[in-house]
């Protein structure tokens, strides 16, 4: 019997002294071949490997693999889901950045155990807390752990991942933290815009900007985008970016006076009104660093482009805008966004209603006025 050398079959000798063979692929983990070489049961355990292979069957884990029911084979289930898949580019990368962080974070300090490997039946409201307040310093980024976490389990307790065997929300009663900036990003005042004007001037690639945003109250990434081609009938008339991948908005507003005047004094591009210095639209974030830029030649450093978004909004609730103006106009599914802005007016308008009443009037008794209060005062006066 003539025996024949087969390629990337390998042999070793166990602490018996018995030759034993694998076939071991490129990329692929190795294969027992038990048959004796050179008989046709060796050829077809070979042939038979090698069609595994190729099919990917014995193609080698990576070696930051998941592990079975642990946190990160959680991960990777909610990351290859239709749930994952639709959210939008840009959301999906920043939730795999964040999700990827929380694997590597060691269980205890010092550990070399990561929470990657921490089974899911011993991730605990504890180890949620545990993630959250390691980013204490950074409130945003705490509370943005705690965001990515939530959507997971709350993906993993639908109908449909039963097979998951996971019956417990640990992130349900968890809290955030309190932000470092309450209420978000800054809103612009009449004087912080009087400010930018007065910096830049009608005709200025910085007006410009400010009028797109102050007049349309589009976000960042809708006005990089907005053009000539959005212009139909003296209206704006564009589908908005953000949420783009789960539910069509169409925003359709007039072209007010004010933009008119900035438009037609300004210089543009063909298929965006906002070009870059070298010809081409802005992407989202481009656009808002060449924006924070232009507002600090005015003075203004704390303050930025989303900020005239809730400008806008705040100008318009204002002067008597329902909700479902605001809706209409900023492109909200929800009447939550809204309301925060139209309480807001009508507690300002109610104030102003409520101490015009007492304008004129004359203080008819002293504070305080409660009669417990009154006969106190009396005795320590009387003491006196």
């Amino acid at each position: 019997m003539v025996v024949i050398k087969q390629k990337y079959v390998y042999e070793d000798v166990d602490r018996h002294g018995r030759v034993r063979r694998y076939l071991k692929l490129p990329g692929c983990r190795k294969v027992r071949i038990r048959a004796k070489p050179g008989t046709d049961e060796y050829f077809l355990e070979c042939q038979n490997a090698r069609r595994r292979a190729e099919t990917g069957e014995l193609k080698s884990p990576p070696i930051t693999a998941a592990k079975p029911e642990t946190l990160r084979f959680l991960f990777v289930q909610y990351m290859a889901s239709s749930r994952f898949r639709q959210l939008d580019p840009r959301t999906q990368r920043v939730t795999h950045l964040i999700l990827d962080d929380i694997c590597r974070e060691p269980v205890r300090p010092g550990s070399a155990e990561l929470f990657a490997d921490c089974p899911i039946v011993k991730f605990t409201p504890r180890s949620v807390v545990i993630l959250r307040d390691r980013k204490a310093e950074l409130p945003e980024g705490a509370n943005n752990r705690l965001r990515r976490l939530r959507a997971v389990f709350k993906w993993v307790l639908k109908p449909e991942n039963r097979h998951l065997d996971i019956t417990e929300n640990p992130t349900s009663n968890v809290d955030f933290l309190k932000p470092n900036r309450v209420g978000g990003f800054p809103v612009w005042t009449s004087t912080d815009i009087e400010q930018f004007e007065a910096r830049h001037p009608l005709g200025s690639k910085g007006r410009l900007a400010l009028g797109l945003l102050m007049c349309t109250g589009a976000r960042r990434s809708d006005v990089v985008r907005l053009g000539k081609q959005h212009v139909k009938e003296g209206r704006l008339i564009w589908r908005q970016h953000k949420g783009r991948n789960r539910q069509l908005t169409i925003i359709d507003i007039p072209i007010l006076s004010e933009l008119r005047e900035i438009l037609d004094a300004s210089p543009t591009g063909d298929m965006t009104f906002l070009v870059t210095e070298q010809g081409r639209a802005f992407t989202a974030n481009g656009f808002g660093n060449w924006f924070r830029d232009r507002c600090s030649e005015a003075g203004l450093v704390n303050l930025s482009a989303h900020g005239l978004r809730k400008a806008s909004a705040t100008r318009l609730a204002e002067h008597g805008a329902p909700t479902a103006e605001l809706m209409a106009v900023y492109g909200w599914r929800s009447i939550k966004q809204a309301e925060n802005y139209t309480r807001e007016a009508n507690r300002s308008r109610l104030a102003a209603s409520g101490m015009q009443r007492l304008e004129g009037t004359k203080r008819v008794e002293k504070f305080p006025t409660s009669k417990t209060h009154k006969s106190r005062v009396g005795k320590m006066e009387a003491k006196k």
